[in-house]
């Protein structure tokens, strides 16, 4: 639906809700009262001017969050799925799952452990039914009323087909190429059966590998390209699996460069893939437009697809809204990152990590933006390996209490107003320190994200087509403004 000029210059202004989320307490809150200022902020939009269709925003199903989700009464349960799900709530639209076990499971596990067993006749995902994982789905299907993508990453091989014989690291050994292909497929089918269908696989979860620390396969440009190309490519097509995307890479913006150029070398090496997965712990605030333009241009017509974030490296902070919005928190670089590469992390406060990064990557052609658990609990786990993370929903098990953090909302204020098939269009603002995005949703209605992390309220003057509404934004907020046709 167009917004036509005459029907917006005879009511004089734009038709907007606002919507907002801030360090002084609001939480998507709607507000109808704004106050006015001299020299406002500009945001001036361009309907004619269109980048990438949006796939989807969301989190992640883990064994951590099913297994915690399994431990809450039905009504704190439904809460939190229907808090994640619903209309009514954030309704995700982009999600993703692991294949065998990850950091988040409770243990280490894989759906073939018979050594040896090239053609998966063992092969079985009944860990996934006994660990809660797949009755999450399951459920979260229920409760979604336009359904959502999933994306499956597996973390490793099973040790008997890797090099060193081990969850973590080595390399996968050629004999096994075929079976390892077949394994995707495999997994495919069996989810199927339970009633889900996976969208998309990402080949490995950070094929350069995470330091060590739990499960891992090491895969170089090159080699993973020659196994899509070669091996898990066809071996999908044979088996009827034409629309499963296949996303290379899926670890830090910073090798997209590396990576992009492998893939998309030519014709023969990007037949199978469809996109590019991207994670963020390159850096706390800096969102590498200049990686994210390069890997758009490499290959405008595919995919690129953030999909996995969060506050790594730091136990959840319970019922503290503040320090959310705080310049308190480290990530992994703060303790581990070599000298060179500490000024990309430095402290900061959460929430503005999330709207920078998501605001910054719309900006720069990512189309997909996914956050990693949706439920941990007061440690930031359970954890395998003790690897203690933030999730937007923390509980505490033991209490049968939930505590959604300002994370929440600001995931929200995406996935909820920016739904699939929207497009990206032009949007300027006048002011460097505040950031603002738009879409064009298919219903017609324009959303706009803005952020202000400055310590002073602004009004905002919003231009479409020469037509203006003001509006106000409070200091240290997040704001989503939805323009009616």
């Amino acid at each position: 639906m167009a917004f036509s000029l005459n029907s917006c210059k005879a009511t004089k202004e734009l038709k907007t809700e606002v919507y907002e989320t801030s360090a002084k307490g609001n939480s998507l809150k709607k507000i109808t009262e704004f106050s006015k200022s001299e020299n406002p902020v500009v945001i001036t939009l361009n309907q004619e001017e269109k980048f990438q269709t949006i796939t989807g925003f969301g989190g992640s199903f883990t064994e951590s969050s099913a297994y915690l989700l399994n431990k809450l009464s039905a009504t704190n349960r439904k809460k939190i799925m229907d808090a994640y799900f619903s209309e009514e709530g954030a309704n995700y639209s982009l999600t993703r799952t692991h294949i065998n076990s990850c950091d988040f499971s409770l243990k280490q596990y894989a759906y073939a452990i018979q050594d040896g067993d090239k053609n998966l006749d063992h092969f079985s995902i009944e860990e996934d039914k006994k660990n809660n994982l797949i009755p999450m789905i399951l459920e979260a299907k229920s409760i979604s009323k336009e359904g959502f993508k999933i994306i499956a990453s597996p973390w490793t091989a099973p040790p008997w087909m890797k090099d060193n014989k081990k969850w973590i690291g080595g390399k996968l050994l050629p004999e096994y190429n075929d079976t390892w292909a077949l394994y995707y497929s495999k997994y495919i089918d069996a989810y199927k059966n339970e009633g889900i269908d996976i969208w998309g696989l990402t080949v490995i979860n950070e094929p350069n590998g995470n330091g060590n620390n739990w499960e891992s396969m090491l895969f170089s440009p090159e080699e993973m390209t020659n196994f899509v190309q070669n091996h898990l490519g066809p071996t999908l097509e044979a088996n009827g699996k034409f629309n499963v995307k296949i996303l290379g890479y899926d670890q830090n913006r910073g090798g997209l460069k590396e990576w992009v150029d492998a893939m998309y070398k030519d014709e023969k090496t990007s037949k199978y893939y469809s996109g590019t997965a991207i994670h963020w712990y390159e850096s706390t605030y800096d969102f590498l437009p200049d990686a994210l333009q390069y890997a758009h241009n490499k290959s405008p017509n595919k995919y690129l697809i953030q999909t996995e974030a969060c506050v790594d490296s730091e136990v959840p902070h319970w019922n503290d809204n503040a320090w959310y919005w705080s310049k308190e928190a480290t990530d992994w670089g703060w303790d581990w990152a070599p000298e060179k590469d500490k000024y990309l992390h430095p402290k900061y406060a959460p929430v503005n990590r999330y709207a920078t990064d998501i605001i910054g990557c719309l900006n720069n052609w990512v189309d997909g933006w996914i956050d990693w658990n949706m439920v941990l609990d007061k440690q930031g786990g359970p954890n395998w390996f003790k690897n203690w993370c933030t999730a937007p929903v923390i509980v505490d098990p033991e209490k049968d209490e939930v505590y959604f953090t300002p994370l929440y909302y600001v995931m929200e204020h995406f996935s909820k107003f920016m739904r699939p098939g929207a497009i990206k269009i032009g949007c300027k603002i006048s002011n460097d320190n505040l950031m603002a995005t738009a879409v064009k949703n298919p219903d017609g209605t324009i959303a706009i994200a803005v952020f202000n992390p400055t310590e002073d309220a602004h009004t905002i003057e919003i231009n479409l087509n020469n037509i203006k509404k003001s509006i106000s934004i409070s200091a240290k907020a997040l704001q989503t403004v939805i323009i009616k046709p």
